[in-house]
């Protein structure tokens, strides 16, 4: 995948570490402040001055995008390096950067356009990305044969929907999921 043709990855080494650094930033801010985090306050993340913020993106909406899609590409590189792992480890792996991606997707939820070319891409990659690590865990015995990946997505987009009072309670509750997820 890649970012909206208005927002493109610098070449410049020093260009590309603050494009990169404005999307770790911004991906924190609207983590903790949600979509109306100050645009001031993550180029000052950043450690950047807010005209090179606004020279990487335009608009606020692009900065959304672009935070947005950094996660799905994220996401992707996780199932690609999970795949080497055991069929059950590789699974769990990525499903625990899943929820990790849910956390920055619902927090600029109401920001991004779900009706977008851009979305219905991400959504593609996502279970590109889901199938061949469930299907692998099924084959292997690990996984409940009787689960499709849609399930899966929206097993675990179900428990990241809340809030949790800390990391240590949503890593419990994913827990009790995959225990649901494995085979008996």
């Amino acid at each position: 995948m890649q970012t909206q043709p208005g927002v493109r990855r610098p070449q410049r080494a020093d260009a590309r570490r603050n494009f990169d650094a404005l999307l770790a930033a911004a991906r924190d801010a609207f983590a903790e402040h949600g979509s109306g985090a100050s645009l001031e306050d993550i180029a000052r993340r950043a450690g950047v001055g807010i005209g090179t913020l606004y020279r990487n993106f335009p608009t606020r909406q692009d900065l959304f995008d672009a935070v947005y899609l950094e996660e799905i590409e994220a996401l992707c590189r996780t199932a690609d390096e999970a795949a080497g792992l055991d069929p059950w480890d590789a699974l769990a792996t990525w499903l625990r950067r899943f929820v990790g991606y849910t956390a920055t997707k619902r927090a600029i939820y109401e920001e991004i356009n779900r009706d977008s070319e851009m979305m219905r891409g991400a959504r593609e990659a996502i279970y590109a990305a889901a199938e061949p690590l469930l299907t692998r865990a099924q084959q292997s015995g690990a996984a409940r044969a009787d689960m499709s990946s849609d399930d899966l997505l929206r097993l675990v987009s179900g428990l990241t929907a809340a809030g949790y009072v800390d990391d240590a309670q949503r890593e419990r509750v994913l827990a009790i999921a995959l225990d649901g997820v494995r085979a008996r």
